[in-house]
């Protein structure tokens, strides 16, 4: 009776995820049946936190270096492709356009610096 429960609860979550748009539901199932679920998620979990960790440490100081950014967030892109992760990885096309549309606006120096004053 609890494993069910808990079965149901699980089947939930991930409906939500494919839903949501956190995994892809073909990739996600395609990883269940070779038996690599689990690994992959908890991979693509880890190194997605690690990514979005040193992107928040890179934003948060004073000088902001844009291209180290943007490295990072194509890294947390290629990060995404294990799981299928859209909603992540549309956030980074996001990402990626903003900084496009910045490139293009600035000066034509490849070292991309913003200097942040708090409010």
């Amino acid at each position: 009776m609890a494993a069910a429960a808990l079965r149901a609860q699980l089947n939930a979550h991930i409906a939500g995820m494919y839903t949501e748009g956190v995994v892809d539901e073909d990739t996600f199932e395609e990883l269940r049946d070779e038996g690599t679920a689990i690994e992959v998620s908890h991979l693509f979990i880890y190194d997605a936190s690690e990514i979005i960790d040193d992107i928040d440490i890179l934003m948060e100081e004073p000088e902001v270096d844009f291209d180290e950014v943007e490295a990072l967030t194509q890294q947390l892109m290629r990060c995404t492709s294990s799981v299928g992760a859209q909603q992540v990885n549309l956030a980074c096309m996001h990402f990626g356009n903003f900084y496009a549309i910045q490139c293009k606006q600035g000066s034509k120096s490849r070292s991309r610096h913003v200097v942040l004053t708090p409010k």
